[in-house]
């Protein structure tokens, strides 16, 4: 498979333009965001499949059941993660702190995308994806700095409120392409 260029992710909230309107759903509080919650679920699913094609449908009551269930169903995994960086970070506040930032960098990305495709809660405790990271670094590196790059490039774009959506949209969408090319 070719490595997803840096326009096709960048385009890829404007092919179907009126579906960024979506993130205006933000405003209606949980109901809204779990909604928002479920449609990025299936985003990120769309983005490990390798398709890039259009924004999918928006389907409120779908959505937000999906981003309800997934929500509960990630509580186990957030529970342990805070405990575990706690205490590390109680023996030390500058290990923990690099032990976090190595975590959130290498170890929680590839393990949420695994999640959310396999929309279990358990899919959260399966570490061994984590070995699609460190036997492909270099891949993983590009993805990552692909993704700090389009953020930073609708960042920028916030100041005329379009990438505001695209942000809300597009944040892993080099990690899950990487995921769909290595773990599966």
């Amino acid at each position: 498979m070719d490595a997803l260029d840096f326009k096709t992710a960048f385009m890829y909230p404007f092919n179907r333009a009126v579906g960024m309107l979506n993130i205006l759903w933000a405003l209606i509080p949980i109901f809204g965001w779990f909604a928002l919650g479920g449609f990025g679920v299936r985003l990120m699913q769309e983005f490990s499949k390798g398709q890039f094609s259009d924004l999918p449908k928006f389907s409120f009551v779908e959505d937000m059941k999906l981003g309800f269930m997934m929500f509960i169903k990630s509580l186990p995994f957030l529970i342990a993660y805070v405990i575990v960086i706690s205490m590390v970070t109680a023996l030390s506040t500058s290990i923990g702190g690099i032990i976090e930032l190595l975590v959130n960098l290498f170890i929680l990305p590839i393990l949420a995308i695994n999640f959310v495709n396999k929309e279990t809660w358990i899919s959260y405790f399966e570490f061994d994806v984590v070995k699609a990271v460190f036997s492909n670094v270099g891949d993983y590196l590009v993805a990552v700095v692909k993704s700090i790059a389009l953020f930073l490039v609708y960042l920028v774009m916030c100041i005329i409120l379009v990438g505001i959506p695209a942000l809300a949209f597009t944040p892993y969408i080099f990690l899950a392409d990487f995921y769909g090319k290595n773990v599966r």
